[in-house]
């Protein structure tokens, strides 16, 4: 991930997967559900690290930081290959 609101859409998308609502995620993470709303959608000038580690406790993730290799990391690796895959396929 290289944003926050990447960090927001993952976060988003691992609780639409557990089939939670951003209310009931916001109450057990002790936050308000419009915090949580404006995180996932990127919208949150600042969210703290005690907030997202609730909200990820809650959700059963958690954050692992990885060191990017010098030849680029995984995402821009996806990027690379589906551009690779839209390219026109030349004789």
């Amino acid at each position: 991930m290289q944003s926050i609101q990447e960090l927001g859409e993952a976060v988003a998308a691992r609780r639409r997967s557990l089939k939670l609502k951003q209310s009931e995620v916001a109450v057990l993470a002790g936050i308000t559900a419009e915090s949580l709303s404006r995180f996932e959608r990127g919208r949150s000038a600042e969210f703290g690290a005690r907030k997202l580690l609730a909200v990820l406790a809650v959700l059963g993730a958690e954050l692992d930081v990885v060191t990017e290799a010098q030849s680029g990391n995984l995402d821009a690796l996806r990027l690379e290959r589906a551009n690779a895959s839209k390219a026109p396929i030349r004789s």
